[in-house]
């Protein structure tokens, strides 16, 4: 998995934001009805008492709180003209004695604050292990394999968890509030359940926008920042988050119902906390009317009796009310906009950055580039498609493997240079037919006595030891910028198409490894073995033949038949690496290898005669040292041969063979010198020896 930056594991402010977001819209419902209910709430026995610390200047007007006919006299006086005179001429009828609003309030207060600290608490304590293993993660410590299987277990359970906390502790004080509205331990008046009433709809409404935030928050978390530090590269390549399947549609939706439906309803309760009925108003003269009809009583006569003909069903927003509605309109859109900005935040990355990752696999699959993997992040039609372009690159990395380890098969039996060659860039291009003219050093190698030696051991035996010796043989051709054409049972027969240097270094490497070869042969008690090298450089036909139904690639030439010649002849002259003229005047570094002339031939098949030479580097080091050594006396023997004067050529290669007893060429000049002193020669003897036979 590629270095990714360790992010934090957030707690704190998942759980302070949406609370703070919640008491943005239930602290201005509640001031809004504690205003308006204020002037019923200060005719109540003991009320301003109760709000002596918090309102000085009603305080400072309020007599003892013995003298109750004077507090109701003067409340009724003064709060009226000061405070809210819309409310002059209103009839109420009150229980004087009733302290349960500011009593109630009091209760749930104690009870919001005991709830939130608990669900704190829990909160806290669930998430200790998260926020743990991420900072551990972060400073590169050591995790423990108890803390990872629980992370691992539990990560994808923390949004539920956490906002299911938050959902119980608000279930329990809405559950008390509702149980002391139908069950009061008390009788209950008309404002108190009011309050009551209007209080728990909001709560429940508010409520619910925070234990979503907190959930979708969490979630997105999870998804976009934690998921790829606690599973695998392998286990997000597939949907880990269970077999049901969600919806983009159904996010959404629920982004839609959070951001306005929710707050919208809370609107509408402070538009309905804001009407007042205007049967409240007891006949209205003709200036309150107009107030409360506007220009419309122009149009319906007298104001006397418009009170009487059905407007008493309708309701008016006094100023106070309007202002305390528009706060609470805009504390209700303030909230909206804050989630809008926070959902359209999570469902652009929880949407945009899977597929931007799928794009970005998905281009570097199209450039060739298998192997490239999308983390699943979600469990909708993102997810789905993330994780069907898994399969797929997963099954086409698979049949690239397939098809590639196919065409290695292939090119075991038809050299990848043959499409190089042809000008081919796959196999299934080639045709019957196709072919090209190159000029290449052609190489020949035959193991000695290979017949006698098969006859002595099982069929099996001989697969295994031709498939040990060629094992050992093709790697040193192909490493020299060769390549095998074909095998012929133990024979080789390969092409250098670059240099002659590479075929010579090739057959050098061949003849060592031979020796290698042979050791452990000997140290096994198996008998030792021998091979001759036979190298020719010149123009040949390279392409494919045969028929429809099978063809194969070869080479076709006379340079071929020359090479395969030369490679026979090794086996007279009993040395191990025969060159052609041709060969040796090509090589780029002559100086790099130790030859010395062999002789003159024409083999059969050929018409012209063939200067051939021996590369000395393949023999044993011994041997080799001293044939350097003796090359100036080898020479000059080789030409007293060439001048007919034989007699003089026996004593010198005499000396020679006296010098290097494993001097093979010496000792067949030799004996040749021997039989032509016996025989005689003809008289147009050129020194040209003519072999018939392959």
């Amino acid at each position: 998995m590629k270095n990714l930056k360790i992010p934090r594991y957030r707690v704190g402010r998942i759980f302070l934001f949406p609370l703070l977001m919640y008491f943005l819209l239930v602290l201005p419902l509640l001031f809004f009805m504690a205003f308006k209910e204020f002037p019923e709430l200060s005719k109540r026995k003991g009320f301003l008492e109760q709000m002596q610390d918090t309102t000085q200047n009603v305080s400072s007007k309020v007599p003892l709180a013995g003298d109750t006919s004077k507090v109701n006299a003067q409340t009724e006086n003064e709060i009226s003209s000061s405070v809210d005179s819309r409310y002059i001429g209103f009839k109420y009828e009150y229980e004087p004695e009733s302290t349960q609003v500011t009593g109630t309030t009091g209760i749930f207060s104690k009870l919001f604050n005991i709830l939130g600290l608990i669900t704190f608490l829990l909160v806290y304590i669930l998430n200790i292990p998260f926020k743990r293993y991420f900072k551990r993660k972060r400073k590169g410590k050591v995790i423990s394999p108890r803390l990872y299987r629980f992370c691992r277990k539990y990560i994808l359970k923390t949004p539920l968890l956490n906002s299911g906390m938050v959902f119980i502790a608000f279930t329990v004080v809405h559950v008390i509030i509702l149980y002391s509205f139908l069950f009061p331990t008390s009788p209950m008046d008309e404002v108190t359940r009011r309050m009551l009433t209007n209080f728990l709809y909001v709560s429940v409404v508010a409520s619910m926008l925070s234990i979503f935030f907190i959930y979708f928050w969490q979630k997105h978390l999870v998804h976009i920042r934690y998921l790829e530090h606690i599973f695998t590269q392998n286990e997000l390549q597939k949907r880990i988050f269970g077999k049901r399947t969600g919806k983009i549609r159904n996010r959404l939706y629920i982004a839609s119902g959070m951001t306005t439906l929710f707050p919208l309803t809370i609107v509408l309760l402070y538009l309905l906390l804001s009407l007042t009925p205007v049967d409240n108003v007891k006949n209205p003269t003709a200036s309150e009317t107009r107030i409360l009809l506007g220009s419309a009583v122009d149009l319906m006569g007298t104001s006397e009796n418009l009170m009487d003909e059905g407007f008493n069903g309708l309701y008016y927003i006094p100023a106070i009310d309007n202002t305390l509605m528009f706060f609470g309109i805009f504390s209700g859109i303030l909230v909206s906009f804050i989630y809008i900005l926070f959902f359209v935040n999570w469902s652009t990355q929880g949407i945009v950055r899977p597929v931007n990752e799928l794009v970005s696999s998905m281009l570097k699959t199209g450039k060739g580039l298998t192997g490239h993997y999308t983390l699943v992040r979600t469990n909708d039609e993102v997810g789905i498609m993330s994780e069907s372009y898994n399969v797929m690159s997963l099954q086409l990395s698979e049949y690239i493997t397939h098809i590639s380890r196919l065409n290695e098969a292939y090119f075991r039996f038809v050299p990848r240079q043959f499409l190089e060659f042809l000008d081919k860039k796959e196999i299934t291009d080639i045709q019957l037919g196709d072919q090209v003219q190159k000029e290449m050093t052609v190489m020949f190698s035959d193991i000695r006595g290979f017949t006698e030696l098969s006859e002595s051991m099982t069929p099996k035996e001989n697969f295994d030891f031709i498939n040990h010796y060629l094992g050992l043989m093709e790697p040193i051709i192909r490493n020299n910028n060769g390549f095998i054409d074909k095998f012929i049972g133990d024979a080789i027969m390969a092409l250098f198409h670059d240099t002659p240097d590479n075929a010579l270094r090739a057959a050098i490497e061949m003849r060592g490894m031979l020796q290698k070869f042979n050791n452990h042969r000997k140290e096994r008690g198996l008998p030792l073995i021998d091979c001759g090298i036979g190298m020719h450089t010149g123009n040949l036909m390279l392409g494919m033949v045969g028929g429809k139904g099978r063809m194969d690639g070869t080479v076709i030439s006379d340079s071929v038949n020359l090479a395969a010649r030369l490679e026979g002849l090794t086996k007279i002259y009993h040395t191990s690496i025969i060159l052609s003229e041709d060969t040796l005047i090509k090589l780029q570094d002559p100086s790099a290898f130790n030859f010395r002339f062999l002789d003159i031939a024409r083999v059969k098949g050929k018409k012209e005669a063939v200067y051939m030479f021996e590369l000395i580097d393949g023999d044993p080091e011994k041997v080799k040292t001293l044939k350097i050594e003796s090359m100036p006396l080898y020479n000059n023997a080789i030409e007293l041969y060439k001048k007919k004067q034989f007699e003089e050529a026996e004593k010198i290669f005499s000396k020679l063979l006296l010098f290097n007893p494993d001097d093979s060429v010496a000792l067949f000049y030799l004996n040749r010198c021997r039989s032509i002193k016996q025989k005689g020669i003809d008289e147009d003897w050129s020194g040209i020896e003519v072999f018939d036979a392959k």
